[in-house]
């Protein structure tokens, strides 16, 4: 399929790239489902309170049974007194993983929003950055330039080494490579940018 690519200073001409990475058949219950489960992987709390039976301190009976004038008590452990067990609190046992996402769902889940990225106009392809960007003003004013403040950008080494340092200070953009990017990065930002050698990566693995 011809997909425009973009200069630096904004002239434009077509590429080849396959259809299938950009004309996909978009599978949106599928990309549901590795989002879910990619938020669910990475839940990593184990909130964790203490039990009566894990409270360190005497076992012994407070005062008599009778005879004070006070409710009867026995351990000073017990979840009505400050400093003393839980009632019903967390266990540390909560497992909010599901199973391993196999590569053909994040192929298929990736190659779906791609997809629908292009049809939105939502997809930039981009020339190579050969030379080194170092002002973060002068990447910001690049992204301004093709709307795209809000965008992960999946570049090759030579492109992310040259524009990192200008780019990351740069609020709602993200930089990386074809090796660390997932369905939910590319769901999260609203334009997905990639340098010209990048999308040849990717389209080798497809």
């Amino acid at each position: 399929m011809k997909i425009n690519k973009l200069a630096i200073n904004g002239k434009s001409e077509t590429i080849d790239v396959s259809d299938k990475i950009v004309d996909a058949k978009i599978n949106n219950k599928l990309v549901s489902n590795v989002i879910y489960k990619t938020n669910a992987n990475y839940k990593g709390r184990k909130a964790k309170t203490k039990q009566k039976n894990e409270i360190t301190g005497s076992t012994s009976k407070i005062y008599a049974q009778k005879g004070t004038g006070n409710a009867r008590h026995a351990s000073k452990k017990a979840p009505i007194f400050v400093g003393g067990g839980i009632a019903h609190g967390p266990k540390g046992q909560t497992n909010y993983k599901k199973r391993k996402l196999n590569k053909s769902e994040k192929k298929l889940s990736i190659v779906s929003l791609i997809t629908e990225k292009n049809k939105l106009n939502d997809l930039i392809i981009l020339d190579d950055f050969q030379n080194e960007i170092q002002k973060t003003k002068e990447m910001n004013n690049l992204l301004t330039k093709f709307e795209a403040k809000n965008s992960i950008i999946i570049a090759d080494k030579k492109s992310r080494d040259n524009i990192l340092k200008s780019i990351r200070n740069i609020p709602n953009v993200k930089i990386t490579d074809v090796n660390h990017f997932s369905a939910y990065d590319l769901a999260k930002f609203k334009k997905v940018i990639f340098t010209e050698t990048s999308i040849k990566e990717l389209e080798k693995r497809y």
